[in-house]
């Protein structure tokens, strides 16, 4: 495992004692007394990446508000550290100036040793997560991100990711999976919009040969398939209130039935759903259980959408880029990156990822912000073959369909069950091509 370092400033001997004493193995812990020996560590150590600091509030008794200069100075050196306010004095405005200063919490003395290896624990999980590089960026918002990722090593309860289409939903559904064991843990995405309403059961529980017409054969569920691990219910505001009824009776009891089986199993199963709705305004509206909307969020992770976190763009343009083969490699001009800064990203990092997919075609070696506008450009509505023809013919049929879509939601009010009847098509399908081409209601 990769070794930890932990900064301690504390004037107290005992409380380095104690710490080491208790110190997971991995972690690697360096003691200081005083704030002016931060600056020292600073100095001689510069290479040496604190991944956390434990900080007195009191450090000295002739200085008051040392601490605080403490976490502030530890901020400055080692901007990605987590720093912890600690002490046995529980005044309310010390804490809060602790996380003013910086401090990420505030640890009441005497810190059991069960916190410490809590907190450290996921102090690592959020360390691994920025190296694996799984989710690109070091924006704020994507730090935070990581931070609630991090928090939930080891918690149990289901998670509700909500964010717009796009923005990474099911890469954070797969960091949760990973970051709780060393061996890998089963992990079964589902997309709810995708699953006819009449086979809820068949595919979600399973069913044993001849359970209905046509069952020529036992099946395992996907919940079943993903004992043991994680079952990723993508679009969850898609699932019909009869199914939503099935759904909450498996979380509150972890037991499924087979269809035609008479004898239950019970599961060990963590549901992680996805959400691009507001459920709250869905139970509103009588389209979501209350009941089920509340079994569904014992933890809450929002992601940002890529506007609001435009100084990762570079970021993923360059991961997105290094995907291609090396002879078809581009760079970005400076005209071209801040193009794609200043562009709204309405189908977020997706979105982004499609446009860097057609960069390789351009002209030059350099992607210059001409080129940029090619790609960002959103076609006319009913455009015609004139104008047209050297999109060649599946471009145009794409928009046509997108914009038949668009019609039928906005002529349905965003009712799902309205469009597919006037499309003609199951609701399944629809939520499919709503998917596709990144249309929101």
């Amino acid at each position: 495992m990769t070794p930890r370092h932990l900064l301690v400033v504390d004037d107290d001997p005992l409380v380095h004692q104690s710490l080491k004493l208790v110190l997971p193995p991995h972690w690697r812990m360096i003691s200081i007394e005083t704030l002016a020996e931060i600056g020292q560590i600073a100095a001689v150590h510069g290479q040496t990446s604190f991944h956390a600091a434990f900080v007195d509030m009191h450090l000295s008794a002739n200085e008051k508000g040392e601490g605080l200069r403490a976490i502030e100075r530890i901020t400055t050196f080692w901007p990605l550290a987590e720093v912890f306010g600690i002490s046995g004095d529980q005044a309310l405005d010390l804490m809060e100036n602790a996380l003013q200063s910086g401090a990420r919490r505030f640890l009441s003395k005497p810190i059991l040793s069960e916190e410490i290896h809590s907190t450290l624990q996921k102090v690592a999980a959020l360390w691994s997560l920025r190296e694996a590089g799984r989710w690109i960026g070091s924006s704020p918002a994507s730090q935070y991100v990581l931070r609630r990722v991090a928090d939930l090593q080891g918690e149990s309860g289901t998670v509700l990711i909500e964010g717009e289409t796009g923005c990474g939903k099911e890469v954070i559904a797969q960091l949760l999976n990973r970051q709780d064991s060393r061996s890998p843990r089963p992990f079964v995405p589902v997309n709810l919009g995708a699953i006819p309403e009449s086979l809820f059961e068949s595919e979600m529980f399973g069913h044993l040969r001849g359970a209905f017409t046509g069952a020529d054969s036992s099946r395992t569920g996907l919940a079943e398939a993903a004992n043991g691990g994680d079952l990723f219910l993508d679009e969850i505001e898609a699932c019909p209130l009869p199914q939503q009824v099935k759904l909450l009776r498996f979380l509150e009891s972890g037991e499924i039935r087979r269809v035609g089986a008479k004898e239950p199993l019970h599961l060990k199963v963590r549901i992680i759903a996805a959400t691009n709705r507001s459920l709250l305004g869905l139970v509103k509206q009588g389209k979501f259980r209350e009941d089920l909307y509340f079994r569904l969020c014992t933890h809450r992770i929002t992601l940002p959408p890529l506007r609001d976190r435009s100084t990762d763009i570079e970021d993923l343009c360059l991961h997105f880029l290094a995907t291609h083969p090396r002879g078809k490699r581009k760079v970005l001009a400076t005209d071209a990156l801040v193009k794609l800064r200043n562009h709204a990203w309405p189908g977020n990092v997706r979105e982004l990822k499609r446009v860097c997919e057609q960069l390789p075609l351009s002209r030059l070696p350099i992607v210059r912000a001409c080129d940029v506008d090619e790609l960002l450009t959103v076609p006319a509505e009913n455009p015609t073959a004139a104008n047209n023809l050297e999109l060649g013919l599946a471009p145009l049929l794409a928009q046509y369909e997108c914009e038949i879509l668009r019609k039928a939601l906005r002529r349905s009010d965003g009712e799902v069950d309205k469009a597919s009847q006037l499309l003609n098509i199951s609701r399944s399908s629809l939520y499919k091509k709503m998917k596709d081409y990144d249309i929101e209601v």
